[in-house]
C-alpha cells in the first residue's frame, strides 16, 4: 500500500520515529500490553496496565516515548530495542531478530542525526502524496474502515 505510494520500508521505519512525541489513548494499545506477545518487556507492559486497565479507561493517556515522551528524538528507536513500543506495529519494525528493518531501527537508535534527515526526506515524499479526490476517493467516516 505504501509502496503504490512511492514510500520505501526506509521512508516507512523513519515516518513511524514520530511515535517520539505524543501520547496514546489506552483503547489503541491495550491488547498489545495485555497480550502474550513474546517482544513486549514484561515490566513495561506491567507500567502500562497501571492507567489502562482490561476493560475502560478507552481515554486514559500514556506516552508513545517512555523516555523522552515531549522530545522528537531518537529514543524511540531505543525503546523499540529494549521491547518497550507502545503499539503492536512498532514492534513490526523491530523484532531483535533480524528482521529486514532490524539494522536501521539499530541505526537510527546510533545515529539521530541520520534519522532527523531520514524522517525528514520521507515526510517531504508523504506531502508530495496526490491525494484522491471527487469521485476517485472518500472520506471515511471512520478512518479505520471503508465507507459503506
Amino acid at each position: 500500500m505504501f509502496a503504490r505510494q512511492g514510500l520505501s520500508p526506509t521512508d516507512m521505519t523513519a515516518l513511524s520515529g514520530a511515535h517520539t512525541i505524543g501520547q496514546a489513548r489506552c483503547s489503541t494499545f491495550r491488547d498489545r500490553i495485555y497480550s502474550n506477545e513474546s517482544n513486549i518487556d514484561p515490566s513495561f507492559a506491567r507500567q502500562r496496565r497501571r492507567t489502562c486497565p482490561l476493560s475502560g479507561g478507552d481515554g486514559n493517556l500514556a506516552p508513545m516515548d517512555v523516555q523522552t515522551p515531549a522530545a522528537f528524538d531518537a529514543a524511540y528507536y531505543d525503546n523499540l530495542m529494549a521491547r518497550r513500543g507502545l503499539f503492536h506495529s512498532d514492534h513490526e519494525l523491530f523484532n531483535g531478530g533480524g528482521g529486514s528493518q532490524d539494522a536501521l531501527v539499530k541505526l537510527y537508535s546510533d545515529n539521530p542525526a541520520l534519522f532527523r534527515i531520514e524522517f525528514v526526506a520521507a515526510m517531504v515524499k508523504m506531502g508530495n502524496i496526490n491525494p484522491l479526490t471527487g469521485t476517485a476517493g472518500e472520506i471515511r467516516a471512520n478512518c479505520r474502515v471503508v465507507n459503506s
